[in-house]
This record gives structure tokens, C-alpha cells and sequence, in this order.
């Protein structure tokens, strides 16, 4: 199964020196039979992309807590997309697409790496800052925090992993 799992850059690359994505329990996105019951008109291709947002919200929640954890960050959401055996869904999952997977993702089934362009950073920092008062329920602030998802996010294939790190 296609999973999309929310990173860092700094998190990107303890991942290529252990050479995996972990520790597990990991949670990740993925097509679903929740999300196919509920986005019905949505053929795969539109569904793996609503998994990948979600993913990138994620991704955006990890950039605001290393944040708030007084870590330097680089303001660019990270989605990994990694091909999977084992993921667990159910009823305690309260997104839709949302999977936990039960052991750490070996490099070797990364299939691809989603990262924000860096002229996203502005609005990803805006998005950041934001976050909180989104949460409140500041529709300004949720404003803010839906700018991030105007941002595509940029697809690497695996090999170019080192290069995007350095």
C-alpha cells in the first residue's frame, strides 16, 4: 500500500543515516476504504492527492512543534511516500485517511520524497505562526494555514534525496 508520511528536513535526514523512518509506530495517509466510501466521486489518482494533503498538514503540525521546541527550522513541509505491507486502519482513526504503520519504513521502500519549493517559505512560516489561532477558530488565522496548501509540493525521486539535503 502507498502510504504518505509527514517529515522535516532535519527529520528527512536522521531517516538517510539510519536508513529507515522511525521509530514505530509511525503514522501515515493513505487511500483508505473510509476515504474511498467517503470522497465516492474521487478516482485514485484524486484520492492518493487528498492523502497527500493531508500528509503535508501533518508535516506542517511537526515544523510547528520542533518550532515551539526552540529547534531552527526550515519552513518547507516534507511528505515521504513509501510503499508498505502492514498498515492498521479503524474506527479510532479519526481522519479518514489517516493509517498507522507498525514497524519503521526501510529507505528501500521510499518511493519518492514531496518537499515545499523554497519560495513557499514565506507563507509555510505565516502558516506556522498561525497554527494556534487556527486551532481557536480564527478564521483569519485558518485563512493563513490553508495558504500553505496553495503551495504544490515538489516531487523528488529517491536518488535525489542526498542532493535535496545538502
Amino acid at each position: 500500500m502507498r502510504v504518505y508520511l509527514p517529515c522535516t528536513l532535519p527529520a528527512l535526514t536522521r531517516a538517510v543515516e539510519k536508513g529507515e523512518l522511525g521509530p514505530a509506530p509511525l503514522t501515515g495517509f493513505a487511500v483508505t476504504p473510509a476515504l474511498t466510501e467517503w470522497y465516492a466521486s474521487g478516482d485514485t489518482e484524486e484520492l492518493e492527492y487528498v492523502a497527500l494533503t493531508e500528509a503535508a498538514r501533518a508535516s506542517l503540525r511537526m515544523l510547528a512543534a520542533d518550532k515551539s521546541d526552540g529547534l531552527e527550522i526550515a519552513p518547507r513541509r516534507v511528505v515521504v511516500a513509501a510503499e508498505v505491507p502492514d498498515v492498521v486502519m479503524g474506527a479510532d482513526l479519526e481522519e479518514k485517511a489517516r493509517v498507522r504503520l507498525p514497524d519503521a519504513v526501510p529507505l528501500a521502500k521510499v518511493a519518492a520524497v514531496h518537499v515545499d519549493d523554497p519560495s513557499a517559505a514565506s507563507d509555510i512560516s505565516a502558516a506556522i505562526e498561525a497554527l494556534p489561532a487556527s486551532d481557536a477558530g480564527d478564521d483569519d488565522a485558518r485563512f493563513t494555514v490553508d495558504g500553505a496548501e496553495a503551495h504544490e509540493l515538489m516531487w523528488y525521486a529517491t536518488q535525489e534525496i542526498p542532493d535535496l539535503l545538502a
